[in-house]
């Protein structure tokens, strides 16, 4: 989009507001932005916003400059001009960015940082994990002008994305969580992934920009080299800036920052890489370690990530949001670690693994057998695993197995795919 056209875009902006991209939901002000889906063409309702009381529509058919109607604005791609808007006000705002990505954790830290430096800060972050190349903009387009910091999350799934979100956030600082198993459909192998992931690095480094760096995790720390860093460790590694101690993880985790106590609502070990950071972020940023103990022991986990359910006499660990190989294995290893004496794995399948999500499914289920858990499987992939559990289709099927309601006095996993949807085996029982 020309300059001169972005920036009369963002007058009429910071006026109204509003964006909307549902015909529906448009209200007297709001700026309807017609952007096309798979099914739908958002083009086709501009007049409808209008009508609804929409200030503009912004198009890009031409075809509806038939219509004499001046509050059509048109633009030659209505999805590239809202990144380049998103890009634009970002830089009109000016504040330090931090962007977060990686295969686990990402959500998670980026809210324990917004917690961390909202202590201090006037912070903006996205919305829940609006981080796909519609999220960012909008999430960039909802910093306000007083703003201290933005905290930016960036997911993927296709090679490529990071470098264009990374584009349009233009970010200072950088975190990647973990660099795991995740849509091996698309990078086929870690290394894939890893090169996705290690382009918002290589932007900092270019950049002159600053990343945070777990220095227990081997994977991050080769993409980190030779930028400047800022680190931890729960390892003692040497030449850390913030040494961690976990010091114990029943029910919940419970870290030690220089002498301070710090009992989160969090729970296993595969969250303490996400407490560093926050944690780190949060030195950076000179706050104090009473400081970063209060947001992080006020932090509650929720959206189904790790979050702590008791019923019935058992302790539910629902961690149903989302789900790869490593992510499973890990919440497995926490399951074994957890206290109670009867400890039972719901697992539903995981998404997005193409070629290899057979081998993946029965890998992890010969895992699951190995470590002596009680274990109910839920899934097409799962249902095509050779294994002595009990396996399920659907999540549906388990439900009306009665199973869950005969399970008492257990540490109880659940974990699986967002699409699996196994928050239904909570809501009906």
């Amino acid at each position: 989009m020309a300059e001169k056209q972005i920036k009369e875009l963002h007058e009429i902006f910071l006026t109204y507001p509003k964006i909307t991209r549902n015909s529906k939901e448009v209200k007297e002000g709001d700026i309807f932005w017609a952007l096309k889906g798979e099914r739908f063409d958002g083009n086709d309702f501009a007049e409808e916003a209008l009508k609804k009381g929409a200030h503009i529509a912004v198009i890009d058919d031409k075809r509806k400059n038939i219509v004499k109607e001046k509050r059509f604005f048109y633009v030659e791609d209505t999805l590239k001009a809202l990144q380049d808007l998103g890009n634009f006000h970002r830089t009109y705002v000016g504040m330090p960015v931090i962007a977060i990505t990686g295969s686990n954790g990402k959500t998670t830290t980026k809210e324990l940082v917004n917690a961390v430096l909202s202590q201090r800060y006037r912070t903006a972050a996205t919305y829940k994990n609006l981080n796909n190349h519609i999220g960012v903009p909008l999430t960039l387009l909802e910093i306000p002008e007083d703003a201290d910091i933005a905290i930016v999350e960036m997911g993927t799934n296709h090679p490529g994305e990071i470098e264009v979100l990374t584009r349009i956030a233009d970010p200072d600082f950088g975190i990647i969580t973990s660099i795991g198993k995740a849509h091996l459909e698309a990078f086929k192998d870690l290394n894939g992934v890893l090169k996705e992931k290690k382009v918002l690095f290589d932007y900092l480094r270019k950049k002159g920009g600053m990343v945070f760096v777990n220095l227990d995790d081997d994977l991050v720390g080769k993409a980190a080299e030779g930028i400047k860093s800022y680190t931890f460790t729960y390892q003692n590694k040497p030449g850390a800036d913030v040494s961690l101690s976990d010091i114990s993880d029943t029910p919940a985790l419970k870290i030690r920052l220089n002498d301070t106590d710090i009992q989160t609502k969090l729970t296993g070990k595969y969250n303490l890489s996400n407490i560093g950071y926050a944690v780190a972020v949060g030195k950076f940023f000179n706050l104090t370690d009473t400081e970063i103990k209060q947001a992080l022991e006020q932090y509650t986990p929720k959206d189904m990530r790790s979050q702590i359910v008791e019923r019935d006499g058992n302790l539910i660990i629902l961690d149903a949001y989302n789900a790869n190989p490593t992510s499973m294995r890990v919440a497995i290893d926490n399951l074994l670690q957890m206290s109670g004496k009867r400890k039972v794995a719901i697992l539903g399948d995981m998404f997005e693994l193409g070629k290899t999500a057979a081998d993946e499914h029965q890998a992890i289920a010969g895992a699951v057998k190995e470590k002596g858990i009680e274990a109910y499987l839920i899934g097409e992939n799962f249902s095509r695993t050779k294994t002595d559990f009990p396996v399920f289709k659907t999540t549906q099927d388990f439900i009306d197995s009665g199973i869950f309601n005969r399970i008492k006095d257990a540490t109880i996993l659940i974990k699986g795919s967002r699409g699996m949807t196994l928050e239904k085996i909570l809501q009906n029982n």
